[in-house]
């Protein structure tokens, strides 16, 4: 029987699933639900179809159910009516019910941006035996299993721990394998149609796999551009695809059927680039499910969403999962702008124009589609153009959507292209400053920053006929300055828990070349260069499979490290500094803070020997939770009954996390310090002595650790130490350093942040 402490955490759901279905669905329909039960012993539930059969005696029809949980949560997924979850709930098991969301989908050059150089030529011929013996399981969109990025060529069969499968049908007769030594496994969890494959009908999920370990691929580009070898992270790694998600969306319930199978099937590490929402953890089933795939082992890596630069705007908070932003990199897709008046504007594209016979230049009128008078005609939506004369003109689109619309630049394009449009530039606002992308455009077209569109509207208000043209400028290197933080890249502090620092690290995520399964670009007769098709993607999508490849060329390197040990490694090595050694810019050109940045831009060869790790067993979330919930909470979490009275609670600043997050509040007595404990273990040369040094960018701060020292005579020997904060007094400010111990091997940096009010 499920413990007597739980009904009013039931009944506080079950109230707010009845009246969400009720808005969704109305008095009577069916509506899913995910329903958290608790067996009075579980060891009488020892089997799979044990489990099963209790799950189907909730129901009033065995049929209702869609998705049994057996690995990271207790309970399913079922269509009900208000009135049949509310006599449910009467039933003994029930713990809560959770209504169905839906959520959104939030490389040739990367591998040497993230300092991989010395292993590029390895790469090129397969060589590289980052990831080896590692299965990287992603929930995304399905994979296009023939692309060559996915060829087993010189790959060792999976461990003999998998027990995945592949779900495609074999439409070669047995000639021809789909699933292989590389992409060993491949399942559907799409509810709405069970004989949907695991193909991938959007991109999304063959772009994020091929960047988390796809194998190297020679002649990769886009439209003959960013051409090169493409590799992922961890090409050695094994892969295995979940498609969870169709091209606009992702069902709650499908992703936690998802990642339970990859749990059961026995992955290493969980990529998800999916959005979701920052809510309460005993109300997140993302959050729920993570928190069990690191209860059996497995490291999680989730995008910490596309709503910057807004503050608070990061989402997948939890401190065991490890949170993704997006940045930059050193590479530059570039079309210029020119003017009627000569000015010369750079911006990006990857469709770049082919070389005209004639050395002149070919202008033509520039008009911007806001004049069509339309209502939010300024972003270049569908019938946006109508009435407007843009035939062989240059339009100018904003950069966004409309409320409620979901616009791509792409897109845009496919509008001004229908409309008979000549080119378009696309401008950006304040708030995308100097973020541009080089997207695969279906004509002629430039992506200008914030002080390029304020020039170019300038020149359009105040010239009689103004005129433009684009011209290609080819693939650049070296660009700077770089990494600097993507505008859209969500920005803590962390609505759920303000003592964990989110987002916990950045990475590529702007133009970010990757495999694609079909042809990009203007529309041709065939493909305008041979060989397989690639695209480039921007987003947090992107940035976060290169922090799961690069966690399985940690676990690769050290199997017998914890989810915790692996996200302390990453980081605690990441760079607080871009290439050139200054502080990491935001889309502004203004120093980026750490809850933009987090730990900083990863570093993949410092991870796999980054000398200390702070880690942390599974247990003690369970009492960092109960310092946010009551025991009835939390035992929807832990997916058992628990009783928070009886176990240490861990405040969230205590929690032995790698970066350090505080918030006075108003009233805080200024003359007693606040004390941080922190506990690291040595994972590098024995013997070794670190000793503290501390950054703080501001007076009105002091931190003091004591220890000022720390010696290690053993491997895997443990220290704690403490971190002492002195504020002087309000600010309204935060104010942002670093703790750094330092041997004379390793630096191990853990960012602080002091939240003053």
């Amino acid at each position: 029987m499920v413990s007597s402490k739980l009904p009013v955490l039931s009944l506080f759901l079950l109230l707010s699933a009845v009246a969400d279905a009720e808005v969704a669905a109305g008095d009577g329909e069916l509506a899913t639900f995910i329903i958290h039960v608790q067996p009075e012993e579980r060891q009488a539930l020892a089997s799979a179809d044990d489990r099963d059969a209790w799950y189907r005696s909730f129901l009033p029809d065995a049929g209702r159910l869609v998705h049994a949980y057996h690995h990271v949560a207790s309970g399913f997924a079922a269509r009900l009516t208000p009135e049949e979850l509310d006599a449910m709930s009467a039933t003994p098991g029930f713990v809560a019910a959770v209504p169905e969301e839906s959520y959104e989908l939030h490389t040739t050059h990367t591998p040497s941006f993230l300092g991989l150089d010395s292993l590029q030529a390895q790469v090129a011929n397969n060589g590289s035996d980052r990831g080896a013996g590692v299965i990287v399981c992603m929930l995304d969109t399905g994979i296009f299993p023939t692309h060559p990025s996915f060829s087993d060529a010189g790959m060792p069969p999976p461990p003999p721990r998998w027990k995945g499968r592949c779900d495609f049908n074999n439409t070669g007769g047995g000639r021809r394998r789909v699933c292989n030594n590389k992409l060993v496994g491949a399942r559907s969890f799409m509810s709405n149609d069970a004989r949907v494959q695991p193909v991938d009908d959007a991109g999304h999920g063959t772009h994020t796999a091929s960047t988390a370990a796809g194998a190297a691929v020679h002649g990769a580009q886009v439209l003959g551009q960013a051409a090169g070898v493409a590799a992922g992270m961890a090409p050695r790694a094994h892969v295995s695809m979940y498609k969870v998600c169709n091209e606009t969306n992702c069902l709650v319930s499908d992703i936690l059927a998802g990642v339970d199978a990859a749990v059961g099937d026995g992955c290493d590490v969980i990529s998800m680039s999916i959005g979701g929402a920052s809510r309460p953890y005993y109300q997140d089933s993302m959050a729920m499910a993570a928190f069990g795939a690191v209860e059996n082992g497995v490291f999680v890596a989730m995008a910490a969403g596309n709503s910057g630069p807004n503050a608070s705007s990061v989402v997948h908070e939890a401190p065991w999962i490890l949170t993704v932003a997006a940045s930059t990199m050193d590479r530059t897709i570039r079309a210029t702008v020119r003017l009627g008046n000569g000015v010369v504007l750079d911006g990006e594209s990857a469709y770049q124009q082919q070389p005209r016979v004639s050395a002149g230049p070919t202008f033509h009128p520039l008009v911007h589609a806001g004049d069509s008078g339309r209502p939010y005609a300024e972003f270049c939506g569908n019938g946006s153009l109508d009435g407007l004369d843009v035939k062989g003109k240059i339009v100018l689109c904003e950069y966004g959507s409309g409320p409620g619309r979901n616009m791509s630049i792409i897109l845009k394009g496919e509008v001004v292209r229908r409309a008979g449009g000549a080119g378009m530039v696309v401008l950006n606002n304040f708030a995308q400053g100097y973020t541009t992308r080089a997207a695969a455009h279906v004509l002629p077209a430039s992506h200008v920053d914030y002080a390029a569109a304020t020039a170019i509207r300038s020149y359009v208000t105040s010239t009689a006929s103004p005129t433009a043209e684009i011209l290609g400028g080819g693939t650049l290197l070296g660009t700077s300055p770089s990494p600097s933080m993507a505008f859209f890249s969500s920005r803590g502090p962390s609505r759920q828990n303000p003592g964990i620092l989110k987002p916990d690290v950045t990475g590529p995520g702007v133009n970010v070349l990757a495999a694609w399964p079909f042809q990009v670009g203007p529309p041709t007769a065939g493909s305008p260069l041979p060989g397989p098709t690639f695209n480039v993607d921007s987003g947090t999508s992107m940035s976060t499979p290169h922090l799961s490849g690069v966690a399985a060329f940690v676990k690769s390197k050290h199997p017998d490290w914890s989810p915790a040990a692996i996200k302390s490694a990453i980081m605690t090595t990441a760079d607080a500094t871009d290439r050139a050694g200054n502080r990491i810019l935001d889309e502004q050109r203004a120093p980026a803070g750490f809850f933009a940045t987090g730990a900083g831009h990863v570093n993949p060869e410092k991870a796999v020997d980054p000398g200390l790790v702070y880690d942390i067993v599974a247990g003690d979330y369970v009492g960092f939770l109960c310092g946010l919930y009551d025991s009835k909470k939390v035992s929807v979490i832990a997916r058992r009954p628990v009783d928070c009275s009886a176990v240490e609670v861990i405040p969230e600043i205590m929690l032995n996390y790698p970066s350090i997050s505080l918030a006075f509040r108003h009233g805080w007595n200024r003359s007693a310090p606040v004390t941080v404990e922190r506990k690291v273990k040595s994972v590098g040369e024995v013997p070794s002595v670190y000793y503290a040094a501390v950054d703080v960018f501001d007076d009105d701060v002091t931190v003091d650790v004591v220890p000022s020292q720390l010696v290690f005579s053993k491997k895997n020997e443990e220290q704690k130490f403490k971190v002492v904060v002195w504020a002087r007094r309000n600010g309204g400010k935060v104010v942002q350093g670093a703790l750094r111990w330092v041997s004379d091997t390793y630096t191990v940096r853990s960012p602080i942040s002091i939240s003053l009010p």
